[in-house]
């Protein structure tokens, strides 16, 4: 057996540790472009919702990014979700735990005029859809309405029960002239061998801080949003049961499609008929395609390495040629309250 000398054992050290610097660094650099390594929307080429401007009783439409949505027919407010405070990366990565960013929310609450808000409908309990649930209702007399999981997020923020509806699959419920049905759906098979990511239930009161892995799925919903003017289905995941809005019509579909992609466009396509066909809507916008992780306000897409949403979106325009010519397919506008159903505006 050959014996290293003191001299050979250092070099042996020095080379070892030049090369795991070396590695790391290649790693690190290679990390970071594909980080940085973005599509921009301005490469898809569909137009904005059709803006007018809105009447007092008009029902407008208002996208805060991610699937956190503001609905106001003039008397009554609904947020989709609420996500406003948004966890880093390195939250993420590092599962640090984070409580609700108030700046951020009493910034936003006010920024938007909510202060006629009736309820809050989160689609799912993952953080990036119910984290700031409790602090909003907190901030305002708005019932939240969606799964035991939310209703649990909502406990840990010492939100009153009273404020507190825990939904039932089909169930509707009425916030002025607004009616909210919410339908049970499956959570998109995004995850690791078509597994959902953080799937299962909270179940007790979700105490803060908590790491962002704290705020399971729960029970995901297609939320179907009535109003006399018209009808918008909030479809805030990717997954689908094929006959679930069998028999209802809307007009317009807010389509989630975070991470589809990884998915193929068969699959696309198969969503697209379950949500878009089968309710007939005439326009469709995406929403959740945007990253996460970004403060609030910026919109960026996610890396081309996670998700390739400018890819997805020529799968939905060749989809929407073949199945439903006369839909419109638009790029929600952040911050722009729009009016959903124009034509039938007293001011149209």
């Amino acid at each position: 057996m050959r014996i290293l000398t003191p001299e050979q054992i250092k070099r042996w050290l020095q080379r070892t540790a030049i090369t795991f610097v070396a590695a790391t660094a290649a790693i690190s650099i290679a990390l970071v472009w594909l980080w940085r390594d973005r599509a921009s929307l301005d490469e898809i080429d569909w137009p904005p919702y059709p803006y007018i401007e809105p009447s007092l009783d008009a029902v407008t439409m208002t996208w805060l990014g991610v699937t956190t949505l503001l609905f106001d027919d003039g008397e009554t407010q609904i947020l989709i979700d609420g996500f406003f405070s948004r966890p880093t990366l390195l939250d993420a990565l590092l599962s640090r735990p984070v409580s609700s960013n108030a700046v951020t929310i009493n910034y936003v609450l006010d920024e938007y005029r909510m202060r006629r808000l009736a309820a809050i409908v989160p689609v799912q309990s993952h953080y990036d859809h119910a984290m700031d649930i409790g602090a909003i209702a907190n901030r305002s007399s708005a019932s939240i309405l969606g799964s035991e999981s939310s209703a649990n997020i909502a406990r840990g923020a010492g939100v009153p029960e009273d404020q507190i509806i825990v939904a039932e699959n089909r169930g509707t419920y009425s916030f002025g002239q607004f009616t909210v049905t919410m339908i049970e759906t499956p959570h998109a098979p995004i995850g690791w061998s078509g597994s959902v990511p953080v799937d299962g239930t909270i179940d007790d009161a979700l105490q803060t801080p908590a790491s962002i892995w704290a705020y399971r799925e729960g029970q995901s919903y297609s939320v179907v949003l009535a109003h006399p003017y018209g009808t918008t289905v909030i479809h805030g995941s990717g997954g689908y049961v094929e006959d679930a809005l069998q028999g209802i019509q809307a007009d317009i579909v807010l389509l989630g499609m975070a991470m589809l992609d990884g998915l193929g466009r068969d699959y696309v396509e198969r969503y697209w008929k379950a949500v878009v066909t089968t309710t007939g809507a005439a326009h469709v916008m995406p929403i959740h395609f945007d990253d996460l992780t970004q403060p609030f306000g910026e919109i960026l897409l996610y890396p081309r390495a996670l998700d390739n949403f400018v890819k997805t979106s020529k799968w939905l325009k060749e989809i929407a040629a073949t199945w439903d010519t006369d839909t419109r397919l638009h790029l929600p506008e952040f911050g722009k309250a729009v009016v959903l159903y124009p034509e039938v505006s007293p001011e149209a």
